[in-house]
């Protein structure tokens, strides 16, 4: 699990989850290590349930 990870039960905005995501990209270079894939999969787990959380927020 990445150091960044929030801890279970904290949700971060999806502006903030993108963020790291681009941060992330630019680090790299634009080619993910093995690491910084499992990395960027749990960042868009992530992202998608910030998505969904303001979907539910606004209905």
């Amino acid at each position: 699990m990445s150091p960044h990870s929030p801890t279970p039960g904290s949700m971060r905005s999806a502006a903030e989850v993108n963020e790291q995501i681009r941060a992330l990209w630019t680090r790299s270079g634009g080619s993910l290590s093995a690491q910084e894939r499992a990395e960027y999969e749990l960042l868009v787990v992530e992202w998608a349930a910030a998505i969904r959380g303001a979907v539910a927020e606004a209905a």
